[in-house]
């Protein structure tokens, strides 16, 4: 079936970053077959069996949140004011009460979420991950997926480390699937001892799929490093051999212009998550020395219990007010830049830019309608001005992925939110009981 979207304000996210005020695209389940201005359609084109009427919407590339724990729903807004909550009670919680039908009904939830807010990819890394696959597949949504490797017990492995053996299952069963990418996801640099980060990445190698770990984000983690090792954890990384172009490290917010230039020279990624750093107030990545750099960096919401949110959004708005204040210049990031990092940059990151991350013809239709009929979205001068600094998730109206229409008209098309926060719900009772020994902290 082909697609006709007219009457939008078209961002392409191209390598020209065209902009067309009166755009359409043209599309079906396999490729964009044409893309541009409304005035010059080429009369070779094949007619539209659906034509849908963008209103003067803001047509964009699909968002891609290239760093989250999904299925972490259940955690949301749960002492939010606690210190260093990591280690006092969120590992113990996850260890007694996170299951595969919970973690599979959060996803579900979560992924409605993404949809809703106009998010077509995400990267994950959790426990239990073959759910969160099956809950992606099911709701049509594109996951670069992890099973997370550490040196505790978990709640799916009693032996440290055993999400290594679950993490090569995973591959071997969702490899090659359309939409599915699964890769290999050691936690953090000081929870897994350098031979276990070594023989991830070893895995990562062997199957070509994407790395991915936590690095430079806790204080207590850069303490450890400096004292064990005299050295960053990212150049700790790069003596390891892990710092590649299958790399992406999460936050990266203590790094030094060493360890940037460390990360340039080796192609590593970085996913920049300001939502939940700036709220555990561990500080604001260097992402304009990043940039020069040339590092490739994407933008991440971190899990719903770390950011508390899943749209990219308020990633946006954030990422522009602190990286602005952070190096006291007003025009350091420009809206166009930072929806860019939002969509063709997260593409990059997860080596998907010949698929996806744009608006062009061969690519893959994925595509988010933003409406600006709201009170929030009047006047629009600059769209990508009104993406950053107006919008918000519930201005989303339809979502495409794959050119398959998952959101239309504000409203999941495939299944009900409603519904699905019910069975969550349901599922959350012993999760919920096992919460309440940490009521002083939560």
């Amino acid at each position: 079936m082909i697609t006709k979207i007219e009457h939008v304000t078209l961002l392409t996210m191209d390598d020209e970053s065209r902009v067309f005020p009166d755009g359409y695209v043209l599309f079906d389940e396999k490729q964009i077959l044409a893309a541009g201005d409304k005035n010059h359609i080429c009369k070779e084109q094949p007619s539209a069996d659906v034509v849908i009427d963008g209103k003067g919407g803001i047509l964009m590339p699909g968002m891609i949140n290239v760093h989250s724990h999904i299925p972490m729903i259940p955690f949301r807004s749960m002492g939010d004011d606690c210190p260093d909550r990591l280690r006092r009670f969120l590992f113990p919680l996850e260890l007694e009460a996170m299951t595969p039908k919970l973690v599979y009904a959060a996803s579900r939830y979560a992924v409605c979420e993404l949809l809703l807010s106009g998010v077509t990819s995400v990267l994950d890394m959790y426990y239990f991950e073959d759910q969160v696959a099956r809950a992606c597949d099911e709701l049509g949504i594109r996951g670069w997926l992890g099973e997370t490797i550490i040196g505790q017990e978990t709640c799916d492995s009693r032996d440290p480390y055993g999400g290594l053996a679950l993490c090569e299952d995973f591959i071997k069963k969702w490899q090659g699937h359309e939409r599915i990418h699964p890769i290999v996801a050691p936690h953090a640099t000081n929870t897994n001892s350098p031979e276990m980060l070594k023989a991830a990445f070893d895995l990562a190698e062997k199957y070509n799929v994407l790395y991915t770990l936590h690095a430079s984000e806790m204080d207590y983690e850069m303490r450890y490093f400096r004292d064990t090792y005299k050295k960053t954890p990212v150049a700790f990384l790069w003596e390891l051999g892990v710092l590649r172009e299958r790399t992406v490290a999460a936050h990266c917010i203590h790094v030094t212009g060493e360890d940037i230039r460390l990360m340039a020279e080796t192609g590593t990624k970085v996913a920049h998550c300001i939502g939940s750093n700036t709220k555990a107030g561990k500080g604001i990545s260097p992402v304009l020395d990043m940039e020069k750099a040339g590092v490739e960096v994407g933008l991440g919401t971190d899990g719903p219990s770390s950011g508390n949110t899943l749209d990219m959004f308020t990633q946006f708005k954030m990422f522009a007010c602190c990286q602005k204040t952070k190096y006291h210049d007003r025009s350091a990031f420009p809206a166009q830049k930072i929806v860019s990092l939002g969509t063709r940059g997260g593409a990059r990151v997860l080596g998907a830019d010949r698929q996806i991350g744009s608006i062009e013809p061969g690519k893959q239709a994925d595509l988010v309608l933003v409406e600006t009929s709201s009170a929030n979205m009047f006047p629009v001068y600059n769209p990508c001005s009104a993406i950053v600094y107006s919008a918000n998730a519930s201005n989303v109206d339809s979502v495409w992925v794959k050119g398959r229409q998952l959101v239309g008209e504000k409203r999941l098309l495939h299944t009900d939110l409603a519904a699905e926060r019910g069975r969550l719900l349901a599922r959350m009772s012993r999760f919920q009981e096992q919460a309440l020994k940490y009521r002083d902290m939560i």
